[in-house]
């Protein structure tokens, strides 16, 4: 049976991502400057930017004496860029000018790490009740950004930037794996590299490759780009995917069932890619009792079990029988989507 994965390019329709990076190289004038105002690295920005000339079909910047000088379509698009950040910007501000003081705003860098919630929750609550608990997924592929904006009052991502506006709490660590069929040819190679990934059909999830680690610290840093890559909406497809021998992905063991016949992780790199996860808050804002008793029984969680990160700190969970507990939008009233 054959699989065809459609890939649906956008072309001439750019997002919020572009226009702060538009906007953020004119004003510093190179990528390093803009990198460390957006919270992401150089070779993310690079291709982000080459990604929006794509969409349009112009080259909106050109290097000039190490600085970045906007062309004619680039100045017109700042205009453009600028207004729509302003109101995007006026439009939060009216939202954030009321905060409700019976509601937690929750997201995390995976949609996948849900799992360890429930038990969580149900002691939480017990403590709030009149406290909900609202997980924006909107807010996961940038969960640092809506937290600096305001939409969010904790996101849980892993290796989070040093940023004086930010408050963390180490959680745990876990180490992202190249997951592959049981009879792939590189399950028995004691670690991969970047160079291994060349021809092979690449599964990832539905984010930009920039907020993907196997693009950011395993092919970007190498100079490589596969030559097959298939955006996945959900984690349960990827591994299904991958053991019916469609592809490969990359996913920290802890993602993948307790028993995973017919599939083989291997170690990406000679040294491993591990990552650190954390509880972040805004750092100006003083945390109310309801947010310091969530991070406070994440940790605990967390502690008890180590490295074998929120896979084993769920098991055995116990659903509460009472919870106030939202998943969709930011806004009230929003209807449940799954995601990535």
């Amino acid at each position: 049976m054959m699989l065809n994965l459609v890939h649906v390019k956008l072309t001439g329709m750019l997002e919020l991502r572009h226009f702060k990076l538009i906007a953020a190289v004119a004003d510093t004038g190179s990528l390093a400057a803009a990198s460390r105002q957006l919270h992401l690295t150089s070779s993310a920005l690079s291709h982000q930017l080459r990604d929006a000339e794509e969409r349009l079909g112009v080259q909106l910047f050109q290097r000039r004496q190490r600085r970045l000088l906007l062309t004619g379509s680039g100045e017109k698009l700042l205009l453009s860029a600028r207004r729509v950040l302003s109101e995007v910007a006026q439009a939060e501000a009216v939202c954030r000018a009321h905060p409700q003081d019976d509601l937690l705003r929750l997201s995390t860098g995976c949609y996948t790490v849900y799992g360890w919630l429930p038990p969580i929750l149900g002691r939480w609550q017990a403590e709030h009740p009149r406290v909900e608990l609202r997980i924006v997924l909107e807010a996961t592929r940038q969960p640092l950004g809506a937290l600096l904006n305001g939409e969010l009052d904790l996101a849980l991502t892993t290796d989070v930037p040093p940023q004086a506006r930010l408050a963390q709490t180490a959680l745990f660590e876990d180490e992202l794996m190249l997951v592959v069929p049981e009879d792939h040819a590189l399950a028995r190679r004691g670690h991969v590299t970047a160079e291994d990934l060349v021809r092979e059909h690449l599964l990832t999830y539905a984010a930009p490759r920039e907020q993907l680690d196997v693009f950011t610290r395993v092919l970007w840093p190498a100079g490589i780009e596969p030559h097959r890559v298939s955006p996945v909406p959900l984690t349960e497809a990827l591994i299904e995917l991958v053991r019916g021998g469609i592809g490969v992905t990359a996913l920290p063991k802890w993602m993948l069932p307790g028993q995973h016949h017919g599939l083989q992780t291997v170690r990406l790199t000679p040294q491993g890619i591990r990552r650190r996860w954390s509880a972040v808050t805004h750092a100006s804002r003083q945390r109310p009792a309801p947010l310091t008793h969530f991070i406070q029984l994440l940790r605990e969680r967390f502690s008890l079990h180590g490295k074998a990160g929120p896979r084993a700190a769920s098991r055995r969970a116990v659903p509460p029988k009472r919870s106030r507990c939202v998943m969709g939008a930011s806004q009230p009233h929003s209807t449940a989507r799954q995601g990535e």
